[in-house]
């Protein structure tokens, strides 16, 4: 028994030491690219300290201007999906980042009510597809028993971008209070916060692949080892009556993760919007 139990060591050993490889290659990238996400979309719960005084918006306009974000995102999540599957994860990620990186950027020109609504719904709208365009692209890249592993790193970009984005936008109000070049701090903290998603997105297209069959680090042997995970995961799944969008919509299941998850993400943006203030 000792003796064929050692080539399945050795295979276990090598799997282990591939994902190893490849969550090494892609999660700290997409980390930094989910915390400055995450930063972007709330930001503006920091920039009403500053913002609201200056332009003479009421809390009824923030607090408009703060949700309606939510509009774009959710009419959004699933075309770009479908999008991300036609043009490619490399460049529909990067696109997506370009996209909601300006429209942030560009939240420190607003001067009218309209214009903060209007960027606030459109960087919802270019956000919309990079969460779930994630999940689906590390699906292609590691097996349903690693998966779970991958996501909580992933998604600990939440929690880091509090912690760390919450005394940077307060040192850059502060700093830049009295105001710099003819900008505000409220309007220095968008474009510092900002740029860099843009520059993230330029960075994407060199630094991410499409997946693993056409990543030039991998070798045939480790693009072989993957497609057989992968390929045994789809063997388990098991039989539905359909795909469409309308099975996933009359699914009772779905609507009962999405009740879950709506009470949750209501507590946590009232937390996000107004606990700076």
């Amino acid at each position: 028994m000792a003796h064929s139990s050692a080539p399945d060591q050795g295979h276990d050993s090598t799997r282990n030491a591939l994902y190893r490889r490849i969550t090494l290659r892609l999660i700290p990238f997409i980390f930094i690219c989910y915390l400055f996400n995450y930063l972007d979309r709330v930001n503006v719960g920091f920039a009403k300290l500053q913002m609201l005084d200056a332009l003479k918006f009421s809390e009824t306009v923030y607090g408009l201007g703060a949700g309606i974000f939510f509009i774009g995102y959710v009419l959004c999540g699933l075309p770009s999906n479908l999008a991300l599957n036609r043009f490619g994860p490399r460049r529909w990620i990067a696109l997506m980042m370009i996209a909601w990186g300006s429209l942030s950027t560009c939240l420190m020109f607003v001067t009218t009510p309209t214009e903060f609504y209007a960027l606030r719904l459109l960087t919802g709208a270019a956000e919309a597809g990079f969460f779930p365009g994630v999940v689906l692209y590390l699906s292609r890249w590691f097996p349903a028993d690693r998966r779970g592993r991958i996501m909580a790193l992933f998604m600990s970009a939440i929690p880091v971008s509090g912690l760390l984005g919450g005394p940077f936008s307060g040192w850059i109000l502060q700093h830049f209070a009295a105001g710099q070049h003819g900008l505000a701090g409220w309007q220095w903290m968008f474009l510092i916060q900002g740029l860099p998603t843009v520059v993230l997105g330029i960075l994407a297209i060199k630094l991410l692949s499409d997946g693993y069959q056409k990543a030039p680090w991998l070798s045939p042997a480790e693009r072989q080892i993957i497609e057989t995970d992968l390929t045994a995961d789809a063997a388990r799944k098991p039989v539905t009556s359909g795909d469409s969008v309308l099975s996933v919509l009359t699914n009772p299941l779905i609507w009962t993760f999405g009740f879950i998850y709506f009470c949750i993400q209501s507590g946590v943006y009232a937390i996000n919007f107004w606990l700076p203030s």
